[in-house]
């Protein structure tokens, strides 16, 4: 994750979320993420990292982008625009995916929840929100009344409730049986203890933990938040910024667009084939690129790296096989919750085996590393 101080003497021009006038009764210190004032801890990130572990944490994660499309065609659109198979959609369910390019890049990696019949809602990477709206707009060969696209990401506050707490809070507040909603299920009408509007509530994440991401409407946004960490004091609930948020979903391996994906890093070099369908009843852009990475391989994979030598293998360090260079660390940290260093890393396929003995480039030393297995870190069901 990029933490860039730039622009942060001049706030002013930085977006601002519904929930910002909150931040500072929590103790946050916020950044610039992306033209974005967000925070980036409210107490120290490991310490937010061990409270969503080990209890609850709750996120602002409203600068996350929303689209909506609409129409009799939307279904047809959306199979052609995405990897996986929209057709395994229902109301009420929720999918992941990918846009790719023709070279089988990644666009964006994203969720669609179908809200009913020929209405889905597309929850998109904030960084990308723009980008991704004009890439639809652009690929869209329907009339507007066949499909409709609208960015409707200022409609949104988002807040994801994570950890082995999050059900049991969450449920002091709604009368909707919450132990129903499974993964990647959602329930749309939602209402909370003296909270006017209703929600959407799936049961998705960014953490490996269980938990919730609620969407209600902005105005709502500020009072839900401080009903929840009120609500989830007794259960040691608290807020959690972006740092906690990163080495949370990279211990479970989850991909970060701009390091794990690219325009240029496909699904399959990720390791997320699951969420490309290339046999599914249409083509989609990218297919043929990925349908020859899937039949023939890819030439480059993520790998998960553990540290032999002392060092901590951080985004762009180069990758070493003796004195070859292989690839680049795309995310590394000293994990939380293993104590160990560890990195993701996109290299050259025939040094992607588990046991392998690579060189991370550390400042001036090239250190040694292993290649492990991935995810780092599994919950305990």
């Amino acid at each position: 994750m990029y933490f860039s101080n730039e622009g942060v003497d001049d706030v002013e021009e930085l977006r601002r979320t519904p929930i910002f006038p909150e931040y500072e009764k929590y103790g946050a210190k916020t950044i610039d993420f992306g033209g974005w004032d967000l925070p980036v801890q409210f107490s120290s990130i490991k310490q937010e990292h061990e409270v969503t572990r080990e209890k609850a944490g709750l996120f602002d994660v409203s600068h996350m982008g929303e689209i909506k499309v609409t129409g009799p065609k939307s279904f047809h659109f959306l199979q052609k625009l995405t990897t996986n198979d929209i057709s395994n959609l229902e109301p009420k369910k929720a999918l992941y995916t990918f846009m790719c390019n023709d070279n089988g890049g990644t666009v964006d990696d994203l969720i669609i929840y179908q809200l009913a019949e020929n209405d889905y809602l597309l929850v998109v990477n904030a960084a990308n929100t723009d980008k991704d709206f004009a890439w639809l707009i652009e690929k869209n060969e329907f009339q507007d009344e066949e499909v409709n696209i609208e960015n409707v990401s200022s409609d949104y506050v988002q807040l994801a409730l994570q950890g082995p707490k999050a059900e049991e809070i969450l449920q002091l507040l709604t009368e909707t049986p919450l132990s129903n909603i499974r993964p990647f299920r959602f329930e749309s009408h939602v209402t909370f203890s003296n909270v006017e509007s209703p929600a959407l509530v799936s049961r998705t994440g960014y953490t490996g933990e269980d938990g919730f991401e609620i969407y209600i409407h902005y105005l709502d946004g500020a009072k839900l938040w401080n009903l929840l960490l009120e609500t989830g004091k007794d259960f040691g609930l608290e807020p959690i910024g972006l740092g906690a948020r990163d080495t949370l979903r990279f211990e479970a391996n989850l991909a970060l667009y701009g390091q794990e994906l690219s325009e240029d890093i496909s699904p399959i070099e990720a390791g997320l084939s699951f969420a490309v369908k290339i046999h599914k009843d249409s083509d989609f852009i990218g297919k043929e690129a990925l349908k020859k990475q899937l039949d023939e391989g890819p030439s480059r994979k993520l790998i998960g790296l553990e540290m032999v030598d002392k060092g901590i293998p951080r985004h762009g360090y180069a990758v070493y096989k003796e004195d070859v260079e292989i690839g680049f660390i795309t995310t590394g940290t000293q994990s939380p919750t293993l104590q160990k260093n560890i990195g993701l890393a996109l290299v050259q396929s025939e040094y992607a085996n588990i046991g392998e003995e690579l060189n991370v480039q550390v400042r001036k030393r090239k250190l040694t590393a292993k290649v492990v297995a991935t995810p780092f870190y599994k919950r305990k069901k």
